[in-house]
C-alpha cells in the first residue's frame, strides 16, 4: 500500500429534496477520516509483523516480540493455527492475506497507547549500553512508567520487573529531588501502576508523596477519589480529615468532589466530634512493667487514667485545635506526655503513682495515635 498522507477529507454533497432553486444552500457533509501513519522509529522495512496502535502503524520483528515468554506467544500460535485452517479450505471466494502481514490487515492492539508500545519496543530493540543511557535521561520516569504497563497487560514479566526496580530506584530516593515532575508520570498513574502491579515499595513511596500534598492541603479531592478507587485505606482517612479540617466552605466548592463524598465528611465531622467528647475518659490500655504488680498495678491504673485526661486537657490550653482534629489532639497529647516523662515540664506530681510504667504509658499513646489514624477512613461512611 502507498504511504498516505496522515488524513484525508471526504466531502459529499446533498441537494435537499423537492422544488428548490438553484440559488439554495447547498448542504455539505464533510468527513474526516483518519489514515494511520508509519512510526519514524520503529518501522522497519525488513520487519514481518505490523501493529496498529491508535493511529500509528509499527512493523517489527516477530522473533523481538517472542524471544521473552509473554501473551504474543499466545497470539502468534493462534495467528499459525488459524492460518494452517485457511489453507486447507477453498470455500472462500476472497483473499484475505494473514492478520499483521501488511499495512492494510494490521494487527490491531486495543487500548494501548502508541507511546507504550514505542516504550516496549525501545526495550526489546535497545543495547544495553543504549538502556543505561536512556536512563539519565530528564523522560526517562515516563518511559518506564509506560513499559511497566504495557509489559504487566502484556506478560513480560522480566522486562516488567526490570523497569518496575529502575522506578522504584528513582523514587524511593530522598526528596526525588531530580525528577522532573512536568517529563514523568502524575502521582496518580504513579500510585495506580504501583497498586496494579502490587509494588509494596513504590506504592509506599507513592503514599508518601500524597501525604505531604495532603498535609499542605493540595490535591486533596484528587486523593480522596484516587484512593476511594485504590482501596487506600490509610491515605483516604487522611485525605478525608484534611479535607473536612478546611472547612465546609471549601468542600462544597471543590467541584472534584462527588455529592456522596460530601456526605461522608458530614458523617466523619459528627462522628470524630463524639469521639473526641469520649478520649479523655478513655485511656488506652496501659501494659504494665512486670515489677509492677496487685495492689501497685491498681494505683497505677488510676494515676494513668488521671494523666491521660491531664494530658489532654493540657492540650487545648496549648494549642486550641478545631472540634473534629481528633488526631491532631492525640498527637500534641502525646508530645506532652513525652516532655512529662523526660522532665521537660513539671510533672505536678501526675507521675508519682506510676514510678515503673511511665515508658509503657508513651507506648500506649503513640499506639492510640496509629490506631486511629490507620481507622479515620471508617468515620466517614455514606450515612449521617
Amino acid at each position: 500500500m502507498a504511504h498516505l498522507p496522515a488524513e484525508v477529507y471526504l466531502t459529499s454533497t446533498f441537494m435537499h429534496s423537492g422544488n428548490v432553486s438553484p440559488s439554495t444552500p447547498k448542504l455539505q457533509l464533510q468527513l474526516s477520516i483518519p489514515i494511520p501513519s508509519r512510526d519514524p522509529s520503529y518501522y522497519y522495512s525488513d520487519g514481518n509483523t505490523v501493529l496498529l496502535v491508535e493511529n500509528t502503524l509499527f512493523k517489527v520483528h516477530r522473533s523481538a516480540l517472542t524471544k521473552e515468554k509473554s501473551t504474543f506467544d499466545s497470539m502468534f500460535s493462534l495467528d499459525s493455527d488459524l492460518r494452517s485452517s485457511s489453507s486447507t479450505s477453498s470455500n472462500s471466494s476472497v483473499t484475505v492475506g494473514p492478520e499483521g502481514e501488511s499495512d492494510d490487515n494490521p494487527i490491531r492492539l486495543q487500548g494501548d497507547t502508541a507511546d507504550e508500545i514505542r516504550s516496549l519496543l525501545w526495550a526489546l530493540y535497545a543495547l544495553p549500553h543504549e538502556l543505561e543511557a536512556a536512563l539519565t535521561t530528564k523522560a526517562i520516569s515516563l518511559r518506564l512508567f509506560n513499559l511497566a504497563r504495557i509489559t504487566h497487560k502484556y506478560e513480560f514479566r522480566a522486562t516488567e520487573g526490570w523497569a518496575l526496580d529502575k522506578l522504584k530506584t528513582i523514587y524511593m530516593r530522598p526528596m526525588h529531588s531530580h525528577i522532573d515532575e512536568v517529563e514523568g508520570p502524575s502521582l496518580v498513574q504513579l500510585t495506580e501502576l504501583a497498586s496494579l502491579c502490587e509494588q509494596r515499595d513504590l506504592l509506599e513511596a507513592a503514599t508518601i508523596r500524597w501525604k505531604r500534598l495532603i498535609a499542605s492541603g493540595k490535591d486533596v479531592a484528587l486523593a480522596i477519589g484516587m484512593a476511594e478507587r485504590l482501596s487506600l485505606r490509610p491515605l483516604l482517612g487522611l485525605a478525608y480529615q484534611s479535607m473536612l479540617l478546611q472547612g465546609r466552605e471549601v468542600w462544597d466548592a471543590d467541584i472534584l468532589l462527588t455529592r456522596t463524598q460530601r456526605i461522608r465528611l458530614l458523617s466523619g465531622h459528627y462522628a470524630l466530634g463524639r469521639l473526641n467528647e469520649r478520649l479523655p475518659n478513655e485511656p488506652p490500655q496501659l501494659q504494665h512493667n512486670p515489677r509492677c504488680t496487685g495492689g501497685a498495678q491498681v494505683r497505677c491504673n488510676q494515676a494513668w487514667a488521671g494523666l491521660w485526661r491531664s494530658t489532654m486537657d493540657m492540650g487545648k490550653q496549648v494549642l486550641p485545635l478545631q472540634y473534629a482534629d481528633v488526631v491532631g489532639k492525640l498527637m500534641l497529647a502525646e508530645s506532652i506526655l513525652k516532655a512529662l516523662v523526660e522532665r521537660e515540664i513539671p510533672t505536678q506530681g501526675l507521675l508519682d503513682g506510676m514510678p515503673w510504667c511511665k515508658d509503657n504509658a508513651l507506648a500506649a499513646t503513640a499506639g492510640k495515635v496509629k490506631e486511629i489514624q490507620e481507622s479515620l477512613a471508617d468515620y466517614f461512611t455514606d450515612v449521617v
